[in-house]
């Protein structure tokens, strides 16, 4: 079942896109080459290859083994680069091939809204799914190049990311290459092996697959002041676990989903009752710690523990529409916070103590 919470829009963001040509360095002749200048050469794209097998694979464990897999394979075969492209297209085109050979048999990650099933109400049994692959977050310090950041942001957001995979892993692979990277058809031909008229078709079923996802308008620039003062409030509402307050925040038709748990809440009051029978957490036993992922605002939420101190529970990472939250995915998942930099205990001091 596939929810639109607003109003539909291009698949892929236009901050995204951008010429195939780049500023990175070609060989400066053809011929062998030493591989001891490689990590000089080849280091500077490390960032946004991560973002480009995330978007292939969902997830930022895989992300980081197949970009080291990409500068393995890479290095060995760097003597013979003839630079009759720039380095970052050739390292593009050897991620690309990794990512779809890692893919291959493998399920695709979703979230619990891409299940297919209708939505839950506040109260019934949490069904937890952890036999599931679940699309992962990535945090924006890992992919986004702090002079890029508005661009890199667009292009890894939660929900495109999501409906990306709903796509068979080529098509996913022309998508990103012909409409994120920018790329000619020839030339993704040629990185697939492939033809021309089998990418433009290719990229055609996909253009068409992310039209019945209905993708939504993301706010992925920097949260104005009124925003961030909202953001400051919902963490206040959490900390004094008042409902009335996080409900108010909410736009009418949120989202509020939780992986591994497959059920997913429409709805602020609905929201508003989960959170109040659901959540384990009192008054003052909930503390959030700022953080971003997938170029969004996001939340560590911490527990209290027995001893007082807390400790982590879920990462949230929020999507805003003007003053509210339309969107909220709790992320559940042991090394989450290690992922974003997150400290893995909170003490508690007199300020936040029952």
């Amino acid at each position: 079942m596939t929810i639109q919470t607003e109003r539909p829009i291009q698949t892929v963001p236009r901050a995204a896109q951008r010429p195939a040509a780049d500023a990175a360095p070609t060989a400066a002749a053809a011929g062998h080459r030493a591989s001891d200048d490689f990590p000089e050469v080849a280091d500077p794209f490390r960032r946004e290859l991560l973002a480009h097998c995330y978007r292939m694979t969902g997830s930022v464990h895989d992300a980081e083994d197949l970009v080291q897999e990409t500068y393995l394979r890479a290095w060995r075969a760097y003597h013979s680069f003839e630079g009759r492209s720039s380095v970052r297209t050739w390292l593009y085109r050897i991620a690309t091939n990794v990512c779809l050979t890692a893919l291959e048999g493998k399920d695709r990650r979703p979230l619990p809204t891409g299940l297919g099933q209708p939505g839950s109400t506040a109260g019934d049994p949490l069904d937890e799914r952890g036999e599931v692959p679940w699309l992962e977050p990535v945090p924006d310090s890992m992919v986004a190049d702090p002079a890029q950041a508005a661009e890199a942001r667009e292009s890894i957001r939660l929900a495109f990311v999501a409906a990306l995979q709903h796509l068979p892993a080529r098509q996913r692979a022309v998508l990103i290459l012909r409409d994120v990277l920018r790329w000619r058809a020839a030339e993704v031909a040629e990185a697939l092996e492939t033809t021309t008229a089998a990418v433009n078709s290719a990229l055609q079923r996909a253009h068409a697959q992310l039209e019945k996802a209905k993708l939504s308008r993301d706010n992925v620039v920097e949260p104005t002041q009124d925003q961030k003062e909202m953001l400051d409030r919902y963490v206040q509402a959490f900390w004094d676990k008042d409902i009335d307050a996080i409900v108010s925040m909410l736009t009418r038709d949120a989202i509020w989903e939780m992986p591994p748990f497959a059920g997913w809440y429409q709805g602020a009051e609905n929201i508003g009752r989960l959170i109040d029978t659901q959540c384990p957490g009192g008054v003052r036993d909930m503390r959030l710690l700022a953080t971003t992922a997938n170029g969004q605002p996001a939340f560590g939420l911490y527990m209290r523990s027995a001893d007082g101190d807390f400790v982590p529970f879920h990462l949230q990472v929020l999507t805003l529409d003007g003053p509210s939250v339309d969107h909220v995915v709790a992320f559940f998942g042991e090394g989450l916070f290690d992922t974003f930099g997150l400290p893995d205990r909170l003490v508690a001091d007199a300020d936040n103590t029952a």
